[in-house]
């Protein structure tokens, strides 16, 4: 099976560029940070309206290629399994995603001169993209655990699996707490609530899929700390990062925030 994946108008090769190739970490990026959930995709639209702009290949396409089927050969789909195999990029690349991307050739007769990327994640990224690569832009996004959890069971996506999610024998309660370092991200009144979706939303929130979705969080939030990387964006120009509470924020002030920023940043 081949080693490697590859991407559309992009590569890895910059030791030789084309006459419309530049890469990634020289051209002036917009970023969305946020971990899964925040509500990326709203941003990513309101961007898009406002200029056009053309949308790399996102997180996990990245990922795919440059981290994942190098590794293993292989899809890799399971959410768990994925976060452990960019962890152990990460061992190697400190920048992470970041690093990754900011490497990558990319031709801008396809690309234009400015792209949107969805996402980087955590402090490490956010601080190595903004530290080496000074032209890039970011809009970070936040929303509780909680809220986390309700939008994945609220959203379709198929890439929001893990294995191993049905046996809930015990009690979804019970389950709930069993978890690995549950307690380092829910406080027993939330896991409460958690418990209490299953019932309240009936047969479209079974037990086995609020189990799962918030093994998602926590396998995430132990590689990422979304509060940190949001922390570290506060001390940046105000031209140079933007910070939202998707709670706060309806979808509509969410777009209109960030296009107007957009605009008050490139004057």
């Amino acid at each position: 099976m081949s080693a490697s994946l590859s991407l559309p108008h992009l590569r890895a090769d910059a030791a030789s560029p084309g006459p419309q190739e530049y890469p990634l970490g020289h051209l002036p990026l917009t970023v969305l940070v946020g971990v899964t959930g925040v509500g990326k995709s709203t941003a990513l639209g309101a961007l898009q309206e406002l200029r056009g702009q053309k949308v790399l290949p996102n997180r996990r396409e990245v990922a795919d290629a440059v981290m994942i089927w190098p590794q293993v050969g292989r899809a890799v789909t399971d959410r768990e399994e994925r976060f452990a195999l960019t962890a152990q990029y990460r061992a190697a690349h400190p920048g992470g995603m970041a690093q990754a991307l900011g490497s990558l050739l990319a031709d801008t007769r396809h690309w234009g001169p400015a792209p949107l990327f969805d996402g980087l994640r955590g402090l490490d990224e956010v601080r190595y993209a903004a530290q080496k690569f000074p032209a890039w832009r970011f809009v970070a996004l936040g929303a509780p655990d909680t809220v986390r959890v309700r939008r994945l069971l609220g959203r379709a996506d198929g890439f929001d699996r893990v294995t191993g999610s049905s046996a809930t024998d015990g009690g979804l309660r019970a389950e709930l707490e069993g978890l690995k370092g549950v307690f380092a991200v829910f406080s027993p009144t939330e896991l409460d609530a958690l418990a209490a979706l299953a019932a309240l939303e009936g047969p479209e929130c079974p037990a086995a899929g609020v189990l799962a979705k918030v093994r998602i969080v926590l396998s995430e939030r132990r590689q990422y700390d979304p509060a940190a990387a949001e922390a570290f964006l506060r001390g940046l120009p105000p031209q140079r990062a933007l910070i939202l509470d998707t709670v706060a924020l309806n979808p509509a002030q969410v777009a209109r925030a960030v296009q107007e920023w957009a605009v008050q940043a490139s004057v």
